[in-house]
């Protein structure tokens, strides 16, 4: 009677087992195809060589479209940086898609990739070969390329942009992956983000700008934490905090009300 009730558990419960070991499988695959365009996207525009020299007897402009778009941020690692020119790029996608670290506690950044018909907005500014080498460190996940000269233009109403060579640091599919719980946007460096962008839209005369960063960036995640009393990045406090979250409530409503405190 014993080895009876035995089989017939094991006959109920095996076939339960195998059916939650395939759920599982099935949702980590769902979850890894999810990036796979994406790093398919970078992989393919990222064929030749990262960091090419650069001229130091030529002018030469960064783009920056994450965390060098506050000028705070860019000067840490190019001191004698010129102003920032607000652009509008083409052919780049700009979204929350950068994989943090996997030690400790982590996050995910904003990164870029060539995708044709994308259009992001961002900022440029004049840097020499040595503060380009060390952004090449600083942005050791990402690779540097040129950007074409009918990519870039200056946003409505904005200065021309100098002659030169401009360049973009752009994802490799080894550093992409989707936000998660585990690996969520942390408001720290959303509003490092977003101060830039305000940045550029004050000092610079470029009304809507700010908006635009937020429309021209994909993958806004409800994986989302606000971290600002302990903020996961080094910024102990942020004094736009206001114009930010109106800025985010308008814009990316269900996102922003998923946040949750960290």
């Amino acid at each position: 009677m014993a080895w009876a009730s035995y089989r017939a558990i094991r006959a109920f419960v095996l076939p339960l087992w195998l059916g939650v070991a395939l759920l599982l499988a099935g949702c980590a695959r769902d979850l890894s195809s999810a990036d796979d365009p994406l790093r398919f996207a970078a992989n393919r525009s990222l064929s030749g060589p990262c960091n090419s020299p650069v001229e130091d007897g030529r002018q030469n402009f960064v783009i920056g479209y994450g965390s060098l778009m506050q000028e705070g941020s860019r000067l840490r690692t190019a001191p004698t940086a010129g102003p920032a020119i607000p652009v509008e790029v083409s052919g780049m996608r700009r979204g929350w898609f950068a994989k943090g670290s996997d030690i400790g506690f982590t996050t995910t950044f904003l990164g870029a990739v060539a995708q044709e018909g994308a259009v992001m907005n961002a900022v440029a500014f004049s840097a020499n070969a040595a503060e380009i080498a060390a952004m090449d460190r600083r942005e050791a996940q990402y690779c540097r390329r040129s950007v074409e000269p009918e990519n870039l233009q200056s946003v409505p109403g904005g200065k021309r942009l100098p002659p030169g060579r401009y360049w973009i640091y752009l994802n490799i599919g080894s550093s992409i992956a989707l936000a998660t719980p585990e690996r969520p946007l942390v408001q720290s460096y959303v509003d490092l983000f977003l101060s830039g962008c305000l940045e550029a839209e004050d000092a610079l005369a470029t009304p809507g700008f700010a908006r635009r960063c937020i429309a021209t960036t994909t993958d806004w995640s409800t994986n989302w934490v606000n971290d600002r009393v302990y903020p996961r990045r080094p910024f102990a406090e942020q004094s736009e905090a206001g114009r930010i979250d109106r800025l985010l409530k308008d814009t990316v409503p269900t996102q922003f009300e998923a946040i949750r405190l960290e």
